[in-house]
């Protein structure tokens, strides 16, 4: 799980989550990458998900998963093998 230490992360996830649902997704890019990490967390580190668990696993907390999913890839929190194939958590500290 994501480490939810700093104050400004703290208000960043208070200002956009809504229990665990995203209410919408920051289009500051600062604030943005707050959430990424934190959704990031929901993956287990050392595990490759097919892209169907992913949009499942993002649905639970928003209803664009597709943008989430692409996000978390292009940001560096996931990475992903061929089209359509599986995904995994970048082993970074969250």
């Amino acid at each position: 799980m994501t480490r939810e230490g700093s104050g400004e992360e703290r208000k960043v996830l208070a200002a956009f989550l809504n229990g665990d649902r995203l209410v919408r997704i920051p289009a500051k890019r600062k604030k943005r990458d707050v959430i990424l990490r934190w959704l990031a967390g929901r993956f287990e580190p050392g595990v490759e998900y097919p892209e169907r668990e992913v949009n499942r696993i993002l649905k639970r907390h928003h209803p664009d998963y597709a943008t989430l999913r692409r996000e978390l890839f292009e940001g560096g929190h996931m990475h992903r093998r061929g089209g359509g194939g599986a995904y995994w958590r970048v082993d970074a500290e969250l």
